[in-house]
């Protein structure tokens, strides 16, 4: 098993969302999702306000161009948003709604695709209404429940769960036994440790 921590303004999270699963099936590792936001970790654990993309311009520079190439790898459409970054806090409320019902793994593929292939503002429930009745939700329900405490307080306590668990950064993996691994490209190496992991305790 993995846990996918993500973040939907999190460009690197956007590639590893649309590939976790296709990848952990083949290795036959179970996938957990866990939307949380990263905004409350980078305050609490850098003192930033923004991205560190937009804090660090050369930084974001880079950021954007290898984008571009590991997009392309993956064939994977990729358009700079016209807002970085976005409000993910109703998309990920959303995501907490669909967790117990199965949906979220594709919604939250088609929020990817909403804010970074058709620049759409993700914080708009008009925006994603259309995309949880496509997931296979039901619209009216999951953003009614996304502004329920419970919901709310589901989400805090994912916030909560990561930072404990040491988590700074989207997308972030964590093995059953608590390895941590951070970024897109640490997905293959996550599986193997995942795989190794499950032989040595079987």
């Amino acid at each position: 098993m993995i846990e996918f921590w993500y973040e939907f303004a999190s460009t690197y999270s956007y590639p590893a969302a649309m590939r976790v699963e296709r990848l952990a099936e083949a290795a036959g590792v179970r996938v957990e999702w866990r939307p949380f936001l990263l905004g409350p970790l980078f305050h609490a654990q850098q003192g930033l306000t923004d991205s560190p993309f937009n804090a660090f311009p050369v930084k974001g520079r880079y950021m954007w161009r290898d984008m571009e190439r590991v997009c392309a790898e993956e064939g994977l459409p990729l358009n700079h948003p016209s807002q970085f970054p976005r409000n993910g806090l109703l998309a990920a409320r959303v995501a907490i709604a669909g967790l117990d019902d199965g949906w979220t793994p594709d919604f939250s593929r088609k929020v990817y695709e909403a804010n970074f292939v058709a620049d759409q503002d993700i914080s708009d429930p008009g925006v994603l209404a259309p995309l949880i009745a496509e997931a296979g939700g039901a619209p009216d329900e999951a953003l009614e429940a996304a502004q329920s405490e419970p919901v709310k307080a589901r989400l805090k306590d994912h916030v909560s769960l990561a930072k404990a668990r040491g988590v700074f950064g989207s997308p972030s993996f964590i093995t059953a036994d608590g390895e941590l691994f951070w970024g897109n490209d640490r997905l293959e190496q996550a599986l193997a440790w995942a795989l190794h992991h499950a032989k040595a305790t079987a």
